[in-house]
């Protein structure tokens, strides 16, 4: 549920906070005070594209945060996927943009907008101003059913999508191994040139760095004789005044006194191991200066072999692995186009195994589709003729196709009758923008019966409607909020009557300054709000009666008399 919605900085609204409650909310005000924004907010909060014009003038950054109770409808288990921890039952979503980026936050901690989309999905759904107007695209029909199933397919769907991925690719490969004979040819000869080049370098594992070292320490073999030599001079050379000799005469001196003090003991038994550590150093060094000879034989062999593995490494792969790799994979080739005929069989039959397999998935999708696609209709037109749609005939047709995509092989359409003896027509070609309207809020409700999404929120769901109509659109949103938190936007004060929770969107002026804000209503004002609604220039004690039998009127109906 929605508990609370805080906006700061967006269009007119300097800085807003709304407490939602349980039940039916409903927002009225003026036309032109704002009321979409506050529905704008809310998409914003969840990944709406910002643009810079909704910034309010001289402000920094827009902010938007919502607060949601987790009802136990699968949150946490949407939160744990998410990675995001759970915050004691309460989740808070909020966005701060500016003109330059946006940073979202779920319970305090930093997400991207995918992150923030997918918790959303199961938090809130969002009936649009012009959403009904999808319902033109049979594309929607099917998302619906879709939908309305998805407890009864299982993984289905992804398997058909797999599938139908596994066949696509299939069909590219073979498309680009269907070769002709002198294509065939050019190809053979390229993969057997290939295969000599690799198998007469005979590379080995961990070669090229081997060889690698080598070369580094024979180009810098001068600069590293020289550094030994002086090293050797200062330790160990034949000069009286190197440090082995120096050394030397110090051991002699001090092992001259050392039985006169223990300490005396200890720096000599020192000094003989500097002595001896030194001696070992000289001997290294000096076996090391005879192993470093230049050989500019041994130089110009290292350097072609290197040569030729870097050669074979910029055509075949960065490593001497991926050079052996690519020589078995033209190996494979040698060996494919040998007996390409047979080769091409082979795909040929995997890949009329696998289509098989996909039209296999279809059929069971299909199946689920048709049985539902009955179901869901006979639904609808319950809840059609509970807005008033009086002898409506109305059905899903679900017609499978030749053509497979990636969610199978149905074409599904919505079919209606809205008057009696008339024949059935897509619903794209009869409906008018309120019985879309009305249609979509049907479809709405009956999706929300068997969904777990705690909220639902309409904006302007009752376009085109008035009258008897308004009065079973608001009865109708009465009955979902008694299974879900319903926030709506309107016009009608038939809608309005039925409010669990009355909110006003109104907008004020100064000299230098607009603001929108929102307010909840207390009884009178709601009374005085639904007078307005109703045209009432003047609120005249007629006007003010008029609002209250509507009330009663909405009261008796939650009162289920």
């Amino acid at each position: 549920m929605l508990q609370n919605i805080h906006i700061k900085n967006l269009a007119l609204m300097e800085e807003t906070e709304v407490e939602f409650t349980k039940g039916l909310n409903i927002l009225t005000g003026e036309t032109g005070a704002g009321k979409s924004l506050l529905i704008g907010s809310v998409n914003l909060a969840l990944g709406a594209k910002f643009d810079k014009e909704m910034l309010r003038h001289g402000a920094e950054y827009a902010f938007v945060e919502l607060v949601f109770a987790d009802e136990g409808r699968g949150v946490s288990d949407k939160l744990k996927e998410l990675e995001i921890e759970d915050n004691g039952g309460q989740i808070i979503i909020s966005r701060k943009m500016n003109q330059g980026k946006s940073i979202y936050k779920i319970n305090g901690e930093t997400v991207t907008a995918k992150q923030v989309k997918e918790l959303a999905e199961v938090l809130i759904d969002i009936h649009g101003q012009h959403e009904h107007q999808s319902l033109l695209k049979k594309s929607k029909h099917l998302e619906i059913l879709d939908e309305y199933s998805k407890n009864d397919y299982g993984d289905l769907k992804e398997k058909v999508s797999e599938k139908y991925n596994d066949v696509k690719a299939l069909k590219e490969k073979l498309s680009l191994e269907d070769k002709g004979d002198s294509e065939k040819e050019r190809e053979i000869s390229l993969a057997e040139f290939e295969l000599k080049e690799i198998e007469d370098a005979a590379l080995k594992l961990g070669e090229d760095e081997e060889l690698e070292k080598r070369y580094r320490l024979m180009t810098n073999s001068k600069k590293i004789s020289e550094s030994l030599s002086e090293s050797y001079m200062c330790t160990g050379g034949e000069t009286s005044e190197n440090a082995g000799s120096m050394i030397g005469r110090a051991v002699r001196a001090l092992s001259g006194v050392s039985g006169f003090d223990e300490r005396l003991d200890k720096l000599s038994e020192q000094l003989s191991e500097i002595e001896g550590l030194l001696s070992d150093y000289n001997r290294d060094i000096s076996e090391y200066i005879e192993s470093t000879e230049f050989d500019p034989e041994e130089f110009a062999e290292t350097e072609e072999r290197l040569n030729l593995i870097n050669r074979l490494k910029s055509k075949y792969g960065d490593s001497i692995e991926k050079i052996i790799a690519y020589g078995e994979k033209k190996r494979e080739d040698i060996i494919k186009f040998q007996d390409y005929d047979a080769y091409i069989a082979s795909m040929k039959r995997e890949l009329s195994k696998v289509e098989e397999e996909l039209n296999s998935l279809c059929k069971k999708l299909s199946d689920i589709r048709i049985k539902n696609a009955k179901k869901l209709s006979k639904l609808l037109i319950n809840a059609l003729e509970g807005l008033n749609f009086a002898q409506t005939s109305f059905n899903i047709d679900v017609r499978p196709e030749q053509n497979v995509t990636a969610t199978g092989y149905d074409d599904v359409e919505f079919m209606i009758s809205v008057n009696p003896g008339e024949p059935m027509l897509p619903l794209g070609n009869t409906a008018s923008g309120g019985e879309l309207s009305r249609i979509m809020l049907a479809i709405k409700t009956v999706l929300a019966k068997e969904d777990s999404i705690d909220t639902l929120i309409f904006d302007e769901i009752d376009t085109g409607i008035s009258g008897k109509t308004a009065w079973k659109v608001s009865e109708e949103l009465n009955t979902v909020a008694g299974a879900h938190q319903v926030i709506c936007i309107t016009h009608l004060a038939q809608i309005a009557a039925m409010a669990d929770t009355h909110f006003v969107i109104e907008k004020s002026s100064t000299r230098d300054n607009t603001i929108t804000d929102v307010r909840a209503l207390s009884e009178d004002e709601s009374l005085k709000e639904l007078a307005r609604l109703l045209g009432s220039d003047e609120l005249s004690e007629a006007a003010l009666e008029n609002a209250r039998q509507m009330k009663a009127e909405a009261a008796k109906v939650k009162a289920g008399e």
